[in-house]
């Protein structure tokens, strides 16, 4: 927290806003607009996974239809497919951003065409808060006319080519959950330079209540709308986001520092100045091989006997028990991630102190 959550939220309690409307929902949506620039046009929802699933909506994808997913992401990614009743196709990565691959991509829209199966829309992440290579899926998109859903929600401050990750979509998300970059203790947002598709998402987003005196709904609507309260956070957030960014890129730099000596161990990083990444986590892939039988699981233990948490890369979908019987399209990238790979704690609020104990269980460890 940065201290000024607490103004917005009296605010709030004092004006009796505290239902899913208010000045603060209004304010939060133009500073996240006045952020991204100013064609964005914001809906602030309950979750980053509630602004996917109208996103996928307002793109038209209907049950039996085909969505195109990176499968290298958490799963809040794909389960808005399933919502719909539609079906994931997932779509391997490549090195160098660990995201959506688009030569893996491509073939996969060209195998679903072969069967007469066009996909309704791309849903391409930026995994970690590292952009995924915007110009090259966008060609795809134009190439087969399908649209791209970007998932932004670990990339809120990330840029690619200097432009706004959450503005390189046709729709675009946010999330703001407790763990994120900024949080609102729970929410997301919908993003989209397409005023009526912000609009609808807005009224989607309340009930879908039809402009009448009663209560009246000719379509399917969802309670998916951010409360008054929880802006008012997001409002405070708003103000130290730049902070943030500059810690967690901080952290970065850090264990860039620390394991540089250690053969066999590389930091994921920006691969050229095209890229931006808040660094949202830091992460880590450990060559068994070359680091003398180091692994990533015998350094999460190793970190988590003395109280330092760690956890293994995001476990592809395609390998997720739940989505066992979907396609598949693309080699063993983001296996090998899975498998040779460690988030190393990245929070805004690590302390010198804290980073003291890292280095010596990182030292530890390695030596």
């Amino acid at each position: 927290m940065g201290g000024l959550e607490q103004n917005y939220i009296r605010e709030a309690f004092a004006g009796n806003w505290i239902a899913p409307l208010g000045p603060n929902v209004t304010g939060f949506e133009s500073d996240i607009s006045d952020f991204l620039g100013r064609d964005s046009h914001v809906a602030a929802l309950s979750s980053g996974t509630a602004a996917l699933h109208l996103g996928l909506i307002l793109l038209g994808v209907q049950a039996g239809d085909e969505v195109i997913c990176q499968t290298f992401t958490f799963s809040a990614s794909a389960n808005p497919i399933s919502y719909l009743g539609a079906k994931p196709i997932f779509v391997d990565s490549e090195p160098d951003t660990w995201n959506i691959c688009p030569n893996a991509l491509e073939d996969a829209i060209k195998a679903r065409l072969a069967t007469g199966n066009k996909p309704k829309a791309i849903i391409a992440v930026h995994l970690y808060g590292m952009p995924y290579k915007a110009d090259e899926i966008k060609l795809l998109s134009v190439k087969y006319d399908i649209p791209i859903l970007e998932d932004s929600a670990e990339a809120l401050g990330s840029t690619y080519k200097g432009r706004p990750c959450g503005t390189l979509g046709d729709i675009s998300v946010l999330s703001f959950n407790g763990n994120k970059i900024i949080t609102t203790s729970g929410g997301g947002a919908l993003v989209t330079a397409n005023k009526f598709w912000r609009d609808k998402a807005e009224f989607l987003a309340t009930q879908a209540r039809d402009n009448a005196p009663h209560y009246q709904h000719s379509e399917i609507g969802y309670n998916y709308r951010m409360s008054n309260i929880c802006a008012g956070i997001g409002r405070g957030q708003m103000q130290v986001l730049q902070k943030h960014i500059e810690r967690r890129r901080f952290m970065n730099a850090f264990y860039t520092e620390v394991l540089d000596g250690f053969t066999g161990v590389s930091v994921f990083k920006q691969h050229n100045n095209d890229f931006f990444s808040n660094h949202w986590l830091t992460c880590i892939v450990i060559n068994s091989r070359e680091a003398k039988g180091k692994t990533a699981e015998g350094l999460r233990q190793a970190l988590h006997f003395v109280n330092i948490e760690s956890r293994p890369l995001w476990k592809p979908m395609h390998l997720q028990p739940v989505f066992k019987d979907c396609l598949y399209y693309g080699a063993t990238v983001a296996q090998d991630l899975f498998n040779n790979g460690l988030c190393l704690p990245s929070g805004s609020n690590l302390t010198d102190e804290n980073r003291n104990r890292i280095y010596k269980g990182l030292n530890d460890f390695f030596n």
